[in-house]
């Protein structure tokens, strides 16, 4: 993997961006175990063939379900650290970086774009495993700056789709924003003898993100945002909020007409699924 190796390079990511005459897709995507960042998979191969299809960003803003914090706070630095934020995993997964640089100039511009609460500037987090396991099988030159948002624990599912509306106009400056998280995430109920054969769901993990998928190809936002009063079944695919609010960050920037795709839509483990959404 190649990193930045050059002044001149690294000067263009602390550049303002101009806009484009395109529109960024954005996208949600499910990360599911950390192994995927090593692991040659189907998921991570559907990964790689997406950077391939979608035009090349120039930048990446990413709001990870393992960046969860009081308030709302976006990494600033020039170089953000590669963040092992898990235990148990081969020293394999330890070892890894991602040495992509950040843009401190982008994440100003973006707390200036963001008047619902007050964005913080961050220079002590960097990339966690829910940003570079999937950003690393997309973009695994390190070349393109990358940024994460956090997500305020104290605020509802409401607000979280509002503020992702005012970062629309990076949209249009080619910053690809990514919601990583997963739909069905209930990580209690796992059936980890069952992780690694054929794909298999729990009929309350099927039927549920069956109806997310029904409720976002209808653009029922409001029911999406209102998600604990979908029943028993949502209350156990979402049991805590982190994995799924990501999505709504991807919702709160869909365009009127712009057009919606599933991909990697298979369940794991009983309890979790990986379906991602392309929009646009």
């Amino acid at each position: 993997m190649s990193g930045i190796n050059t002044l001149a390079a690294f000067k263009s990511f602390t550049e303002i961006l101009p806009e484009q005459n395109y529109l960024l897709p954005v996208l949600f995507v499910g990360h599911g175990s950390p192994m995927n960042g090593i692991e040659d998979n189907e998921f991570s191969k559907r990964w790689s063939t997406m950077a391939k299809e979608i035009p090349t960003p120039k930048a990446v803003l990413v709001i990870s379900a393992h960046w969860f914090t009081k308030g709302t706070s976006i990494t600033a630095m020039e170089f953000p650290i590669t963040i092992h934020d898990f235990g148990g995993f081969p020293e394999a997964l330890n070892q890894v970086q991602y040495p992509a640089p950040g843009n401190p100039a982008l994440a100003k511009e973006t707390v200036n774009m963001v008047h619902s609460t007050q964005v913080a500037l961050n220079h002590d987090w960097g990339l966690d495993h829910g940003t570079w396991t999937i950003i690393r099988h997309m973009y695994p030159d390190a070349n393109i700056p990358i940024l994460q948002l956090s997500i305020d624990y104290t605020k509802g599912p409401a607000f979280h789709y509002e503020l992702a509306k005012e970062l629309y106009q990076l949209r249009k400056k080619g910053v690809l924003i990514m919601g990583s998280g997963n739909m069905v995430h209930n990580l209690r109920m796992v059936a980890w003898d069952k992780l690694d054969g054929p794909a298999y769901g729990y009929d309350w993990a099927l039927q549920m993100n069956q109806t997310f998928k029904d409720l976002i190809l209808n653009r029922d936002h409001p029911s999406l945002i209102q998600y604990q009063q979908l029943g028993k079944e949502a209350l156990l695919a979402i049991p805590t909020p982190e994995h799924y609010l990501p999505l709504l960050y991807t919702l709160g920037l869909q365009g009127e007409k712009e057009p919606v795709v599933f991909f990697n839509d298979k369940p794991v483990g009983g309890s979790l699924t990986m379906t991602s959404v392309k929009i646009g």
